[in-house]
């Protein structure tokens, strides 16, 4: 598995894999081909059919436009072979000529491929890939899932986690404080600011469940709105983890260092999910986001909480488990997507099954879905 960092990505929304990676696929071609003024982009399949609600577009012109003329080809019923997020970019001549065209792939949480060039985010550091292997050198080595973070990365992720963990709280802070509506044909109202103000007001668990609701939700309309936030596995699925551990840190006053301990876990757990499978919700649907984003959350609380290496296991298993099957066909993307906040209020309305994962781990309850 590659280093945590590329778990956690610090950036703009709506989409790790239809903004930051087109944006970031934009600005390699650029670097390699400095006197180009003008260039044809095509996107295929994913990225064509929900691209402009995603801002994709935009993100192009962005890294493009200021050095030339930027066209853009929509082919959403087009799919190339290694992923449905795929691009082309080119440079174009004065006569509309195309000349030395790259082929992008955009693969999820902001990562990228190209057939022409060998991008390497970085290289292979985790000799162990399976929460099998993981789960074991923890009981061997009586040490806990951040140890094992800590004994292969390098020192300076702490503080790079630290920054994280600041952006995190800062896109949450942010969204409690906005109102208006959101990007996209639907004109949604935000409503985070609303469920932060009804929740204050409930009693024991609904005040809870109100409040984790409106941290989410908050850092989802942010994505929503293009603002900065924290890949976590990715930006569709970017509410959750900070939602919990920002209430987690408001309710029990548990240290910044403890919390970016479990960050360190949780990123673990989305990282075997990443090399085993996939977080693109293109290629596997949101179970691969939301749900991972659930299954690093239920772990890193579940630590927080007094959790063992086992039932640490058992809280991510159990995250991961209730969405199994949350994978939107091709043909409801568009309608799933038309408007960002329709992705905002699912991801708000999913988050807190981690909450009684983290609850049933901490008693002993035993599930073996993933034990290779």
């Amino acid at each position: 598995m590659k280093s945590i960092k590329e778990i956690y990505k610090i950036g703009k929304g709506p989409s790790s894999s239809h903004t930051m990676g087109p944006h970031r696929a934009a600005r390699i071609y650029l670097a390699h081909h400095p006197g180009a003024t003008a260039f044809k982009v095509t996107l295929f399949g994913s990225l064509a059919a929900t691209g402009k609600g995603h801002l994709t577009d935009v993100a192009i012109g962005e890294a493009l436009s200021p050095v030339g003329k930027v066209s853009i080809e929509w082919q959403p019923k087009t799919f190339l072979p290694e992923h449905p997020n795929a691009m082309k970019i080119a440079v174009q001549g004065d006569s509309g000529d195309l000349q030395d065209e790259w082929t992008f792939y955009s693969i999820g949480g902001g990562a990228i491929k190209c057939d022409r060039l060998e991008i390497n985010d970085s290289p292979e550091i985790y000799p162990l890939n399976t929460m099998t292997e993981l789960l074991n050198w923890c009981n061997a080595n009586g040490r806990a899932y951040w140890e094992y973070v800590d004994s292969i990365e390098d020192p300076e992720i702490w503080d790079y986690l630290a920054e994280v963990w600041r952006a995190m709280q800062a896109s949450v802070e942010r969204g409690i404080d906005q109102e208006g509506a959101l990007p996209g044909p639907l004109h949604m109202r935000r409503k985070a600011a609303n469920y932060f103000i009804r929740a204050e007001g409930y009693k024991d668990v609904l005040r809870t469940r109100g409040l984790i609701f409106s941290y989410a939700l908050a850092v989802s309309e942010e994505n929503a709105c293009g603002g900065t936030i924290v890949t976590a596995p990715t930006c569709g699925s970017c509410g959750v983890l900070p939602g919990v551990l920002y209430h987690l840190k408001k309710v029990y006053e548990y240290s910044d260092k403890r919390i970016i301990r479990s960050l360190a876990t949780a990123a673990l757990v989305g990282n075997v999910v990443k090399h085993n499978a996939s977080i693109s919700g293109a290629e596997v649907g949101c179970q691969g986001e939301v749900g991972v984003a659930c299954a690093m959350t239920a772990a890193a609380a579940n630590q927080l909480m007094g959790g063992s290496p086992s039932q640490i296991e058992y809280a991510a298993e159990m995250g991961l488990e209730h969405h199994l099957g949350h994978a939107i066909p091709y043909a409801d993307w568009y309608r799933f997507r038309v408007s960002k906040g329709m992705r905002t209020l699912q991801q708000g309305r999913w988050m807190p099954i981690s909450m009684p994962c983290i609850r049933m781990a901490c008693t002993g309850y035993h599930s073996t879905m993933w034990s290779g």
